[in-house]
């Protein structure tokens, strides 16, 4: 796992309720925690972001621009269910990549032009951008930032900081705090879940009020020693050991991901358990997510990495991927998906690429990034973290229309 770096300094206003934008000027804190608000401990500068991201980021429009896309993002014209045309092989759809040590996130097409992108617009609260997925209606992108201690929603079009949930740089298990938050998700009803690693919890947060809805899992201690709790154990719903994935699927459950014992589990929204099975071997699974026929997909966040397919109901790997050696090797990959035409996509992290397997061949038919050479530039990645597809968006249609 990873370990957050000390902040020097970082300015807030006094505490407000996150999740709203705040415009007051700002003053300083040093190095440590923020002043409390009652039993709330919350910081205000990411939202003088409102304002500053706005300013920010206009240059990430010209830089899609210069890249001959065009300079305004296509209108929301499809969805998951009812997808824009797609481009065929090898990548049928654009991907939008957390790419964590680059601090950005960028809109990759098939022909690998960048078509959108947001640069941090202020590191002391947006630095290494984890996992990256859309909302339900394509307008928000729900970001997670274990190394910062924080979870952000960005506004696509905007490309703007609107909501953010935790203190910079700083862990807790108070309301307001997170230790090592991974996936985040906006949910149907616009409930925000996410996975509190080193709290061994999974949290629903109402957007409005930034209150916790609902709670699975939970630390017993409160001193940051997560590897010493006995509470991050495998017994859900009331403990979990060190969740790192949790994503609804279709009808509301939600499949949580436990590095701890290398648990999945499916349950429902009350938190019963509809079914639970360890990783079929895997050291590390990170993340997984539901397949288009009913199955799982689950990295494994080792060297040599591994994605496997398994069926949960006749408890069998149906695929499984993991060359030992060579260009098709990973190297602590941390999310698969698989696309929509059975193909599969990942973010191999340490190798600083994003690939597509094909899922009969079992090879490599393109990629974005060069393999073990991290990078800015053009075709360049630097631990890619995080991967969605947009599927909201015909920018297929909006790149032939400025030819």
């Amino acid at each position: 796992m990873r370990t957050a770096a000390a902040r020097e300094t970082f300015c807030t206003e006094p505490p407000a309720p996150r999740g709203h934008c705040a415009g007051q000027a700002l003053g300083c804190h040093h190095r440590g925690r923020p002043r409390a608000s009652g039993a709330r401990f919350l910081l205000a500068a990411a939202w003088a972001l409102c304002a500053l991201s706005a300013s920010a980021n206009p240059g990430s429009a010209d830089a899609s621009a210069a890249n001959g896309a065009p300079a305004e993002p296509p209108p929301i014209t499809a969805g998951p269910k009812a997808p824009p045309p797609s481009w065929g092989k090898p990548l049928p759809y654009p991907v939008v990549i957390a790419d964590r040590r680059n601090n950005r996130l960028i809109e990759v097409a098939p022909d690998k032009r960048i078509l959108w992108q947001f640069d941090s617009p202020l590191l002391k609260v947006y630095h290494d951008n984890d996992d990256v997925f859309f909302s339900p209606d394509g307008r928000l992108l729900a970001i997670s930032e274990e190394d910062n201690q924080d979870i952000h929603l960005i506004d696509y079009y905007k490309r703007e900081l609107v909501w953010s949930y935790g203190v910079p740089d700083v862990h807790g298990t108070e309301p307001g705090y997170l230790n090592f938050p991974d996936d985040t998700h906006v949910l149907d009803d616009g409930t925000i879940l996410v996975t509190d690693i080193r709290n061994c919890r999974v949290l629903f947060l109402d957007r409005e009020t930034s209150k916790i809805k609902a709670q699975w899992g939970a630390p017993g201690r409160t001193d940051g020693k997560w590897h010493l709790d006995k509470n991050c154990r495998h017994e859900p719903p009331r403990f979990l050991g060190l969740p790192n994935g949790a994503v609804e699927l279709d009808g509301g459950d939600i499949l949580v991901t436990e590095i701890t014992g290398t648990w999945i589990t499916r349950m429902s929204r009350d938190g019963k358990v509809v079914w639970e099975m360890r990783a079929f071997g895997e050291h590390y699974p990170s993340d997984a997510m539901p397949t288009h026929d009913g199955q799982v997909i689950v990295a494994d966040y080792s060297k040599p990495g591994r994605v496997i397919v398994f069926d949960p109901q006749k408890r069998k790997v149906t695929w499984d991927y993991g060359p030992k050696e060579g260009e098709g090797m990973l190297d602590h990959p941390s999310l698969a998906q698989e696309l929509p035409n059975g193909d599969v996509i990942l973010n191999d992290d340490y190798r600083h690429r994003v690939i597509v397997i094909d899922r009969q061949t079992k090879q490599i038919i393109w990629q974005y990034g060069v393999t073990d050479h991290p990078g800015k530039g053009p075709n360049h990645l630097n631990n890619p973290d995080g991967i969605d597809l947009d599927l909201f968006r015909d920018w297929r249609g909006a790149g032939n229309a400025t030819k």
